[in-house]
C-alpha cells in the first residue's frame, strides 16, 4: 500500500510540473522574441549568440550572458531554448524581464575562429590579435550594451564547468558594464585538482569519456554534434582493464583529438600547465562575484574552493562571496537537492540556494532591487547535521588544525602513537586495481563521492583504520591533510585516502521511502544504511609528485618516505555515536588510470610495466601518519 501511494504521487508531481512547464512555454511565447547574431570580436572573428528578448518596452532590462562550449542550441530564431526542462528557477529571470544571452565561444559549433582549450589569459594585449576570452567576453558585452535595444547598462556573466571557466574569464576582462559574476563550479588548474587530474593523478574514465567526443576537430561552423567512441560494453571496470596502458588508450583515441595529445606530451606541471592555471591572473576583480559549487562535484570538487581562496588572495578588495552545498556537479540549478546517492539532506538545498542566494544576487547587482543574497560572505552546508552555516569567510574563523592519528590494529585515535616499528601494509597490484564504486555500470556515477565504501573495506589491499563511537559531535569545515609516512618496493605508486563517516548500526532515516525516481529505490523504498560508510572525501595523489609536481621523484624501494597532500575541502559533522574512518589504498579504478608502479612516464608505459608493489604505512612513535582535521567549535 505504501508502495502504491509513493507511485501515486511521484505520478501526481510530475503531471503538475508538466501543467507548469506548458503553462511556463506559453507565457515565455508570449513575452518573448529571440535573435541570432554574430558579434564581430577585435580581429574580426565572429561569434555566434543566440538573444532572447522581452516584448516589454516600458522599461530598461539587465542583460545575462552565458557562454558555452556546449552549444547554444537549438539553432534558428523560430527555435527556443528548452531552459525550463533542467532549470526551472531560470523562469524567474524570464518573468524579471532579463534579456539572455547565450553564445558558442570561439571555434565551437556555429561560432568562427580556433578552438584552444582552457585558452590562457593573456595580461599584456598590445594588439587587436592578442585574444583570450577575457577579450572575447569584454567584446561581447561591448556590443550588447550598444546594440540591444531597452538595456539598463548592467550585465551579468554565469554558468556551469566549462561556462563556469568562462564566468571567471568574463570577470577579468574589466567591462565596466560587467556588474556581476558567478562562477559556478569552474575549471581551474586540470593538473592540481579540476576534472582530467588530482595532484597529477589522470582521472581516465572522465577524460576519455568526454574528449572522445568533445575533442573532435570542427573546422567549419556546425549545427552537428559529434559522434563520439563506440564502447560496446556496459561495464567501464572491465572496458579499461582490458584497453590496458594509457598508450594503448591513446590508440583508441586516434590522432585528431589535439588535446588529448596535449595531456600526453605533459606529464609534469610544467609551464603548458601553469599557463592555463587561471589562478595565477585572477586579480583586480571589479565585477560583485558569487562562486558556486558542490562539496559532492564528481566533476569539479576544487575549482569553486580554488577560485573563491584565489580572488580573496590576490582581489582582496572584490566583493567575493561563496556557496557550496552537498551538490553532484551543478545540482544547485535542479529541482531537487534533497539527496545524493544514498544520503538524504533534510531539505530541498537546490531550492533554497536559488532563492535566498542566486536569484537575489543577480536582482540586486543588475536590477537595483531587493537587499542581495541571504548570507554572510561564505554559506556552506553541512552534512551530517543537515545545515547550513553563513561565515565572515573561509576558512571560517576559528577553524583548527587537529590531528587525528593511525593506530596499530586498524584504530584511528587522536592520541599519537606510542608503539616503536609499527607498520600495516598491503599488495598493491594493478592487474586487479579497487574500484572506486561497488556498481557493475559504465558511464561514471554522480554519486560515488557519497559512496557505501563497505565493499572497499573489505579489500586486503584497501587499509581501514576507524575510532571508537564519538561521544560527542564533530564538525569538520576546510581542507584535509594527509600526512602519510610509507615505504614501497618499487620507484613509485599512487596513495588514495578516504575519510569516511561510520554510521551506526541501527541508522535509518525512516519515513519517507526513497520514491521510485531514486536511483537506489528498491520495492520496500530503502537502502540499508546501518554501519553505512558514507564518504565524506576522497583523493588520489600520484606519489612521484609528493615533493614537486615540475619535478617528480623516483622512490627508493624500502625506504621510509613522507607522502604528505591537501585533499579538498569538506563540510561535514560527525555526529555523536558515528565513528571516524580513514581507509588507504593504491588504485582507484577506473576514476584514476593506473600507476606502472615504477618511476616512468606513464603516458609511454607498456603493459608490460605494470608490477605488483608491497605498500607499508607506518603509524609508530617514529614515524606517525596523520590526518589533519579543520576542527570547527
Amino acid at each position: 500500500m505504501k508502495t502504491s501511494l509513493v507511485l501515486l504521487l511521484c505520478i501526481c508531481a510530475r503531471v503538475t510540473l508538466f501543467a507548469q512547464n506548458a503553462a511556463d512555454s506559453t507565457w515565455f511565447l508570449e513575452n518573448y522574441t529571440k535573435k541570432e547574431v554574430l558579434i564581430p570580436m577585435r580581429d574580426g572573428v565572429k561569434l555566434f549568440t543566440s538573444i532572447y528578448t522581452p516584448r516589454n518596452n516600458a522599461e530598461k532590462h539587465p542583460v545575462l550572458l552565458t557562454r558555452t562550449p556546449y552549444s547554444c542550441a537549438p539553432y534558428g530564431e523560430k527555435e527556443y531554448r528548452p531552459f525550463l526542462r533542467k532549470s526551472p528557477y531560470y523562469m524567474h529571470y524570464f518573468r524579471e524581464g532579463y534579456i539572455i544571452v547565450l553564445q558558442d565561444v570561439r571555434g565551437r559549433w556555429m561560432s568562427e575562429g580556433e578552438f584552444v582549450n582552457v585558452r590562457p589569459f593573456n595580461p599584456n594585449k598590445k594588439s587587436k590579435t592578442d585574444i583570450d576570452e577575457a577579450s572575447d567576453t569584454y567584446d561581447t558585452i561591448d556590443w550588447l550594451v550598444k546594440n540591444l535595444a531597452n538595456n539598463n547598462g548592467n550585465v551579468g556573466v554565469f554558468g556551469i564547468s566549462y561556462p563556469g571557466f568562462y564566468s571567471t574569464m568574463a570577470a577579468l576582462s574589466g567591462h565596466p558594464a560587467l556588474k556581476a559574476v558567478s562562477p559556478q563550479a569552474p575549471v581551474s588548474d586540470w593538473f592540481i585538482g579540476d576534472d582530467f587530474h588530482h595532484n597529477g593523478a589522470f582521472f581516465l574514465n572522465d577524460a576519455f569519456a568526454f574528449y572522445n567526443a568533445f575533442g573532435k576537430p570542427r573546422p567549419q561552423p556546425t549545427t552537428v554534434p559529434p559522434t563520439g567512441y563506440d564502447f560496446e560494453v556496459e561495464d567501464n571496470y572491465k572496458f579499461y582493464l582490458e584497453a590496458g596502458s594509457l598508450k594503448n588508450v591513446a590508440a583508441m583515441i586516434g590522432d585528431s583529438i589535439q588535446f588529448w595529445k596535449d595531456l600526453y606530451a605533459h606529464p609534469t606541471y610544467d609551464n603548458w600547465w601553469k599557463a592555463r592555471n587561471v589562478r595565477n591572473f585572477i586579480k583586480d576583480i571589479q565585477p560583485a562575484s558569487l562562486v558556486v559549487g558542490g562539496t559532492f562535484d564528481a566533476e569539479d570538487c576544487f575549482g569553486a574552493w580554488a577560485t573563491y581562496k584565489a580572488i580573496e588572495k590576490q582581489s582582496p578588495q572584490t566583493n567575493n562571496r561563496l556557496v557550496m552545498g552537498p551538490w553532484y556537479h551543478g545540482q544547485w540549478a535542479a529541482a531537487d537537492g534533497t539527496f545524493m546517492g544514498n544520503v538524504r539532506f533534510g531539505s530541498n538545498t537546490s531550492q533554497w540556494y536559488q532563492e535566498n542566494i542566486e536569484i537575489p544576487f543577480f536582482d540586486f547587482y543588475l536590477k537595483g532591487k531587493g537587499k542581495g543574497p541571504n548570507m554572510q560572505e561564505a554559506a556552506i552546508f553541512f552534512t551530517g547535521e543537515n545545515q547550513w552555516k553563513q561565515f565572515p569567510s573561509w576558512p571560517a574563523p576559528g577553524m583548527q588544525e587537529k590531528a587525528i592519528y593511525l593506530q596499530p590494529a586498524g584504530k584511528l585515535d587522536f592520541s599519537k602513537p606510542a608503539t616503536a616499528n609499527a607498520y600495516t601494509e598491503y599488495l598493491s597490484d594493478p592487474a586487479k586495481p579497487v574500484p572506486y564504486t561497488e556498481d557493475v555500470h559504465f558511464v561514471r556515477t554522480i554519486s560515488y563521492m557519497t559512496d557505501d565504501q563497505r565493499f572497499a573495506a573489505r579489500r586486503p589491499d584497501v587499509l581501514v583504520f576507524q575510532t571508537a563511537p564519538l561521544e560527542e559531535d564533530l564538525t569538520l569545515g576546510g581542507p584535509l591533510v594527509a600526512d602519510l609516512q610509507v615505504s614501497i618496493s618499487t620507484t613509485d605508486a599512487d596513495f588514495v585516502v578516504k575519510l569516511i563517516d561510520v554510521f551506526p548500526d541501527d541508522f535509518s532515516y525512516g519515513a519517507p521511502p526513497v520514491p521510485p525516481s531514486h536511483p537506489r529505490y528498491t520495492p520496500a523504498g530503502y537502502y540499508p544504511m546501518g554501519g553505512y560508510q558514507m564518504l565524506v572525501r576522497g583523493e588520489p595523489m600520484r606519489g612521484k609528485f609528493r615533493n614537486s609536481f615540475e619535478k617528480p621523484e623516483p622512490f627508493v624501494p624500502g625506504k621510509p618516505a613522507q607522502v604528505k597532500f591537501t585533499l579538498p575541502d569538506i563540510a561535514h559533522t560527525f555526529k555523536k555515536g558515528h565513528r571516524l574512518m580513514v581507509q588507504i589504498q593504491s588504485s582507484w579504478f577506473p576514476l584514476v588510470d593506473r600507476n606502472p608502479q615504477q618511476f616512468t612516464d606513464i603516458y609511454k608505459a607498456e603493459d608490460k610495466d605494470f608490477i605488483k608493489s608491497n605498500i607499508r604505512i607506518f603509524h609508530d612513535a617514529n614515524r606517525p601518519s596523520k590526518i589533519v582535521l579543520p576542527v570547527l567549535h
